[in-house]
Parts: structure tokens; C-alpha cells; sequence
């Protein structure tokens, strides 16, 4: 029949069939046919839509940043919406009949630029650059108090910054900066661990010096000792030896005193030898020497009596004309010396 159509909407999808001004049919996911002369049909997406943003904002000392990042909401009063958009559908049913669909994103997107806008004037280029999470935190809890979206009935399910990037000339000085901060902290990690060698060679050295003066205090404590014990054996031995002195000494006291006893006996003995000599001697002065010299020879044996008769022979030579001695006699008296 002719104007009679079919129509069929997806579960993400909620419809309102409008008819003479009032609303007849509404929900998601219908199919039914409509007489499309008198039929309005709005549908209004209600799945969560992610929408990508990017754009320029100035920070507090007017560096420009730009923001990059995603979105992600749906609509929550498809009725509301539809009351402020124009969602109404082509009387083919292919496509809108206004541009406001594809309007609501950058509707969205559009708070979300001013809310960072404000959160972006605080902070100075190098806080800004590195507030992705603040930025994202203010800028949520400003969407779930914004009157604009509760009145065009949307819900964000989502918010995030993939980055915050400033201007390429000044990322350029940005980077030049922080290489020579790392080329300064490298400098200074290089004069640590250089100053830190320096330490632990000195460590080593003194160590060493230490070692040294230990072993020389050691050696010294070991000669000091072989000093000491030098010097206990030299006085040891000159104790021995003022004892051996003292003994000597008191010996040749005693051989002193044994020579003096020595010599008073032997001068004891001799006077008393000489005295009876001399009494001996002063008898026999007395006594007639013939007297005497019989006393001699009385106890003289043979030989003696001969010797001593050739002796007064001799002393009377001058009267002796001749004497005559025999073989015999001189035999014998030979052979009686030799035999003794």
C-alpha cells in the first residue's frame, strides 16, 4: 500500500513514533510498519559512543599545550535529548533530517575544552605538561556536576588524556634543558664515582700505611723485647760474674792468708832448723875433727870408706911419693858401682 513502510531499530537504539503530535510508540530495539505521511520517527543512539578530541590551550605563563585524549559517553534520557536535538529521521527513515546528531560530540567536547581550559591557566608549562591526571580528575568531576550534559540527558562513562604536549619549539628547548641537566647529573655521577675510586684508593693507602706502621710497632715491640732480654741476660751475667769475683777474691783472700800461715811455719820451721843447726854446729865446734870424721864413717858402707880414704889420700899428696893401686882393687871397685 502506498506510504506504508517497515522499520526496524537496533537494541542501541531507542525510537519515538510521533503521530499527530503525540507520541504512540517509543522504546528500543522495535520493528513494526508506519503509514509515513503522518508518522514522525526520531531515534536516538543510546550505546556508549567514544569520541576523540584534540586541541590548544594556554597555560599560566602563555606557553600553548595541546591536548590529546578520548571521551566516552551515552545517552541516558533518549526522551530529553530528543526534546533539545533534532534526531527525527528522514521520511525515507535512512538518515536525519538535521545535522544535530553529529553536533552532540563536539558539544561534549566542547565543555571538556573549557573545563581544562580552567584547569590549565593554574598551572605554569612544566606542571602542565606532567598533570595528566589532574587535569583528567578536575575535568571529570566538572562533566558529572555540568548542568549542560544532565539537561541534555548524557552520562560520561569515560575520560582520558593520552597527552599533554607543548609547542614543538619548546618541547625542543625543554629537551635541550633537560639533556644538559642529565649531561650535569651525568658529569656528577662520573666526579662520585671518581671522588668515590679516590676515597677507596686513600682507604687503601692508608690502610697499608696502618699495615706498616703496625708491623714496624710489632718489630720494634719484638727488638724492644730481644733488648730487654739482652739486657736481663747481660746483668744475669754481671751478677755471675761480681759472684764469681766475689768468690775469686775471697779464694786468693784465703790463698793470702794460707801463704802468710805458709810462710810463718816455713820461717817458724827454718829457725827452728837453723836454730838446731846452729846448736849442732856450735857442739860439734868443740869436738876434735878426727872424732868427727870416725863418727862419719861409722856408718858408711865399703865404697863410701874407700872414696873417702882416696879423699885423705889426695889431701896428703905432697907427702905421698908413690902410690901403686891393683888391678884388683879397681876391678872390684867397679863392679860394685855398676852393680848398684
Amino acid at each position: 500500500m502506498l506510504g506504508i513502510k517497515f522499520i526496524k531499530i537496533q537494541p542501541t537504539t531507542y525510537l519515538l513514533q510521533y503521530r499527530d503530535g503525540r507520541i504512540v510508540r517509543e522504546g528500543v530495539g522495535l520493528a513494526f510498519f508506519y503509514y509515513s505521511p503522518t508518522t514522525s520517527l526520531v531515534t536516538v543512539p543510546v550505546a556508549s559512543t567514544d569520541v576523540p578530541f584534540i586541541f590548544s590551550e594556554t597555560t599560566a605563563d602563555f606557553q600553548a599545550v595541546t591536548l590529546q585524549g578520548q571521551v566516552t559517553f551515552r545517552v541516558t534520557d533518549p526522551k530529553k535529548l530528543a526534546g533539545l536535538m533534532n534526531f527525527t529521521l528522514t521520511p525515507s527513515g535512512q538518515s536525519y533530517a538535521s545535522e544535530d546528531p553529529q553536533k552532540l560530540p563536539q558539544r561534549v567536547i566542547n565543555i571538556i575544552n573549557v573545563l581544562a581550559r580552567a584547569e590549565l591557566q593554574r598551572l605554569p608549562l612544566r606542571q602542565a605538561i606532567r598533570a595528566a591526571d589532574t587535569v583528567v580528575e578536575t575535568v571529570r568531576k566538572g562533566l558529572a556536576s555540568s548542568s549542560e550534559l544532565t539537561s541534555l540527558g548524557l552520562e560520561i562513562l569515560g575520560l582520558s588524556l593520552l597527552a599533554i604536549k607543548p609547542a614543538p619549539e619548546t618541547a625542543r628547548a625543554l629537551e635541550a634543558e633537560t639533556r644538559e641537566q642529565l649531561l650535569k647529573e651525568a658529569d656528577l655521577a662520573t666526579y662520585a664515582r671518581r671522588n668515590s675510586a679516590v676515597e677507596q684508593e686513600r682507604a687503601i693507602k692508608e690502610n697499608e700505611l696502618n699495615t706498616d706502621i703496625a708491623v714496624e710497632n710489632k718489630k720494634r715491640q719484638i727488638r724492644e723485647a730481644q733488648m730487654d732480654a739482652e739486657r736481663s741476660v747481660q746483668e744475669k751475667q754481671h751478677l755471675l760474674h761480681q759472684a764469681e769475683m766475689a768468690s775469686q777474691i775471697e779464694l786468693e783472700d784465703k790463698r793470702k792468708s794460707l801463704v802468710s800461715l805458709a810462710a810463718t811455719n816455713a820461717k817458724a820451721e827454718a829457725d827452728a832448723r837453723a836454730y838446731g843447726i846452729s846448736a849442732t854446729m856450735q857442739a860439734l865446734s868443740q869436738v876434735d875433727a878426727r872424732v868427727l870424721q870416725a863418727l862419719a864413717a861409722a856408718g858408711m858402707n865399703p865404697e863410701q870408706l874407700i872414696a873417702v880414704a882416696f879423699q885423705e889420700i889426695a889431701s896428703r899428696a905432697d907427702k905421698i911419693g908413690q902410690l901403686n893401686i891393683s888391678p884388683e882393687l879397681l876391678r872390684e871397685l867397679l863392679n860394685s858401682k855398676g852393680g848398684k
